[in-house]
C-alpha cells in the first residue's frame, strides 16, 4: 500500500465581496477592517492558484483543506469559496474541515453546511454531522469540526463533548481495523499548539483521546506557518503537523505559502509516513520543494 496525501489550509479567498451595513454588524466590523487595512495584501490569488497547479502535477490520491478558505463569514463569500474548493478535484478526492473564519458568526452556519456537504462525508444525502469518517484503501480519514462563532478578536475553536466521544470511537473501531487514522482539524490540538484565545480550549481531552487510542497522523492548519509537535499516543508519540497558509506571501519562510504532501507506506515493520513541504521558494513566487518534515 501506498498513499499520498496533500495539505493545504488557510487560503482566504479574496477579493472580499461587498459587504452591507447590516452584515458588518459585530464581529464581522472588526474582521472587515482588518483585511482592508492589509490582510488583503498578504494573501495572494495567483501564488494560491500557482500552489493548487503544482499539488495536481504531484497526483497525490487524497487532498485534504483543513479550513479557512473564508474571510468573515459573508452569505456572499461561500459560493466563491465553494467554487474554489472545486478547482482541487472531484468532491470524493477532497476532504474539508471548517476553520475559525468559515464558521466567523451565527449567521454562517447554515451556509457552511449547505456548501461545504460534499467535502465532509461520502454520503451525500445525510446532514453534515462531524466527526466524519473517510475510507480510502488502508487510510482512514478522520475529520473534524472546531470552528465555531466566537467573540470579538476571539478566534478559539472547541469540539465538544459529543464530538470527542465519538472521535474515540471512530478511533478504535478504525484501529481494530487495521487502518492508517488521519485525523484533519483546523486548529492545532495540542495544548501549547496556539497563543491565548486562538487555542482549542478542548485540546487536553483531545489529547487523552489520543493518548488511548492512537492515531498516525495529525493535521491542522490555523497558526499560518509550518510546525511539528508530538503529543502522546499508547505505544509512540503521534506527530500532529501544522501547515502555513496556502496564499501568504510575506514573511518568514514558515510562514510563506506551502503545502505538504505525506507519502503513507505498509512495510514489514508497520507503517511508514515520510512528509514534505512545496511552497514559494526563498525570494520569489515560483513554487519550489521546501525540503522534508521531520516526523
Amino acid at each position: 500500500m501506498s498513499f499520498l496525501l496533500a495539505h493545504l489550509s488557510d487560503v482566504h479567498i479574496g477579493p472580499l465581496p461587498r459587504p452591507s451595513l447590516r452584515e458588518l454588524a459585530g464581529k464581522r466590523l472588526t474582521g472587515y477592517l482588518n483585511w482592508k487595512r492589509g490582510r488583503h495584501r498578504v494573501h495572494d490569488m495567483d501564488v494560491l492558484a500557482r500552489l493548487v497547479a503544482d499539488i495536481h502535477t504531484q497526483r497525490p490520491d487524497h487532498i485534504a483543506m483543513t479550513g479557512d478558505i473564508l474571510n468573515i463569514g459573508l452569505a456572499a463569500e461561500f459560493p466563491l469559496a465553494r467554487a474554489w474548493l472545486e478547482t482541487l478535484g472531484p468532491a470524493r478526492d477532497v476532504s474539508f474541515v471548517p476553520g475559525n473564519h468559515d464558521a466567523y458568526v451565527r449567521g454562517s452556519m447554515s451556509h457552511l453546511a449547505d456548501t461545504f456537504r460534499p467535502w465532509t462525508g461520502d454520503d451525500s444525502t445525510a446532514p453534515s454531522i462531524f466527526p466524519y469518517l473517510r475510507i480510502r484503501g488502508e487510510v482512514a480519514l478522520i475529520g473534524l469540526s472546531s470552528g465555531l462563532p466566537t467573540a470579538p478578536l476571539l478566534a478559539s475553536g472547541r469540539l465538544g463533548q459529543a464530538q470527542c466521544e465519538a472521535l474515540g470511537n471512530l478511533l478504535h473501531e478504525t484501529n481494530q481495523r487495521g487502518l492508517v487514522r488521519i485525523i484533519m482539524i483546523h486548529h492545532p490540538p495540542n495544548r501549547i499548539g496556539a497563543s491565548f484565545g486562538r487555542g482549542l480550549t478542548d485540546a487536553a481531552a483531545f489529547e487523552a483521546i489520543v493518548a488511548r487510542h492512537g492515531a498516525e497522523l495529525v493535521i491542522h492548519g490555523h497558526n499560518h506557518r509550518a510546525s511539528i509537535a508530538h503529543i502522546a499516543g499508547p505505544q509512540r508519540s503521534v506527530a500532529v503537523v501544522g501547515v502555513a497558509s496556502g496564499s501568504a506571501v510575506p514573511g518568514t519562510g514558515n510562514h510563506r505559502a506551502a503545502y505538504h504532501l505525506f507519502k503513507i507506506d505498509r512495510t514489514a515493520n508497520g507503517v511508514s509516513i515520510t512528509g514534505k513541504a512545496r511552497g514559494t521558494a526563498p525570494g520569489t513566487r515560483t513554487i519550489a520543494d521546501l525540503g522534508p518534515l521531520a516526523l
